[in-house]
């Protein structure tokens, strides 16, 4: 039996993350940790792996209890070592030879084909890299996991080939997931922790489940507060008569009863708890509309890879405004070819055979990882340049985005993942288009921002041709899927159909 217990637990950054979290995390107790980026999900994990520190409070775990946490980021010593000595690193050096055996079973359990054991890190493909990441813990035989975003950069297949290995090789012991997909959490956990700066939430539910409950109670606290403040004020304003009718009169009494009258309404507030707001910065689209009604038109077009091997073709396809095109297909299938062929259409017009664009789209353009954005510039001078605003308009808009000014002025390059996702959804809304061109536009955006992204797409009745594995996200925006299947781009009444067919591939694996 394992078991990892938090005591108290507080930890403090520039502001508090949480405080006085205490909590049981047993065998079969798996955990989804949901917070908006930023917000102390890492921090807690490797307080719980033993590699920092809490500002307060303690970590108990099971004695001799092994733990196995997944980070997010391949190390670089890793990226010349093929897949299979990647695994078989994590061991110790005295047990590589004898236990190589354990690499393949750790390799086997995660169905990875025999022909990418060989393959350098450095080659793979970022799903496989995070399958690689969860390889090298497994290895070890850990008797709890601890997972830091497993499921960024997958694509449908390998996210259904984790949800699979989690509920099968990892049903027994305690795992505590961080994650921004909706359905992986749902999939995969029985326990939901919302970690907060006030008072943090521990469910017995999985996440959508858990998700309606607190709502509920946060909704409820709202209204609770509000009552308070109505009784404090009005017990405020009884005590002010009776003190200005006191002072007039010389009544010591009714002076007396004022102030018991305040002493009520400030025990009142003092008890009152804050309704909790997530802190995560906004997310806003825009749309400056068209009178056009067909934007793009494509005919006779063929899809291929760089090398220039064929992927297939289009026949004929158009693109009217306020449809919102999610592209289905499996890895390799060629949606992100698709979409950079469509933009290189859109930004050299006349470049693309067959691709007829109206003059008067204008586009916002972002890929898997946000690559349009300036590394070495910092977000300050970023956004004042290249939109021209002024610096006191800069600092506000970075901030509302969720940029405190010490990060303002900092390299893109050192930002994380999710802050850059951010600055770059800033980008597309001071971009102002009436076309939107999004390849996994969810990529390291937390579930607040995965949900303001998709009210703002559909606030702005958005033109946009999208390309997700965040399955809330396509079943909420789509109007229109198109599907890549053998060879063919065929459009399907939704998405439902394609994802059973990636579940049942991944249970026949």
């Amino acid at each position: 039996m394992g078991s990892i217990s938090l005591k108290n637990l507080s930890i403090t950054a520039t502001d508090p993350l949480f405080r006085d979290l205490s909590l049981v995390v047993a065998d079969g107790d798996r955990v989804g940790l949901v917070a908006g980026n930023g917000l102390g999900k890492t921090s807690l994990l490797r307080v719980i792996a033993g590699l920092a520190e809490p500002t307060a409070g303690e970590v108990v775990r099971s004695r001799g209890l092994r733990i196995g946490y997944v980070e997010q980021d391949v190390p670089a010593a890793l990226l010349p070592l093929t897949l299979r000595d990647a695994v078989l690193d994590a061991l110790p050096v005295a047990d590589r030879e004898t236990d190589a055996w354990r690499a393949d079973v750790a390799l086997d359990g995660l169905d990875t084909p025999y022909e990418l054991r060989d393959r350098l890190v450095s080659a793979l493909s970022g799903g496989w890299q995070r399958l690689m990441l969860i390889a090298r813990v497994w290895v070890t035989d850990p008797d709890a996991l601890l997972m830091d975003e497993p499921t960024n950069h997958l694509d449908l297949s390998k996210l259904f080939r984790l949800e699979t290995w989690l509920s099968r090789e990892a049903r027994n012991i305690p795992v505590i997931v961080a994650s921004h997909d909706r359905d992986f959490l749902d999939a995969v956990t029985n326990r939901t922790l919302f970690l907060r700066p006030g008072t943090s939430r521990y469910l017995p539910l999985s996440y959508s489940a858990a998700r309606k409950e607190i709502e509920r109670e946060d909704a409820s606290q709202e209204a609770q507060n509000e009552r308070d403040h109505k009784e404090a004020t009005k017990l405020r304003k009884q005590a002010a008569k009776l003190t200005n009718i006191g002072i007039n009169s010389g009544s010591d009494l009714l002076v007396g009863k004022a102030k018991q009258l305040k002493d009520r309404a400030a025990k009142i507030e003092e008890a009152a708890r804050p309704a909790h707001r997530e802190r995560s910065g906004e997310i806003k689209l825009s749309n400056r509309g068209t009178h056009a009604k067909l934007l793009v038109g494509i005919e006779n077009v063929p899809v291929t890879t760089p090398s220039g091997q064929g992927l297939f073709k289009i026949d004929k396809l158009h693109i009217f405004q306020g449809d919102r095109l999610v592209l289905l297909g499996k890895n390799g299938a060629g949606k992100s070819q698709l979409v950079k062929l469509i933009h290189r259409a859109m930004v050299e017009p006349d470049s693309v055979p067959g691709i007829k664009v109206t003059p008067s789209l204008v586009l916002g353009y972002t890929d898997q990882d946000m690559s349009q954005l300036p590394v070495r510039e910092t977000p300050e001078s970023f956004i004042s340049v290249t939109f021209k605003q002024p610096d006191a308009r800069v600092r506000s808009l970075l901030a509302t985005t969720g940029f405190v000014i010490e990060k303002q002025s900092r390299p893109i390059g050192q930002l994380t993942f999710g802050q850059r996702a951010r600055l770059g959804l800033l980008a597309l809304r001071l971009t102002e288009p009436n076309f939107y061109l999004m390849d996994e536009p969810t990529n390291h955006v937390d579930i607040p921002g995965r949900e303001a992204l998709e009210s703002e797409i559909l606030a702005h009745e958005a033109t946009a041709v999208l390309v997700s594995h965040d399955r809330s996200f396509v079943r909420n925006v789509g109007t229109r899927y198109l599907e890549i299947s053998g060879k063919r781009l065929k459009e399907v009444d939704g998405p439902e159909p394609f994802f059973e067919e990636m579940m049942l591939e991944t249970e026949q694996v």
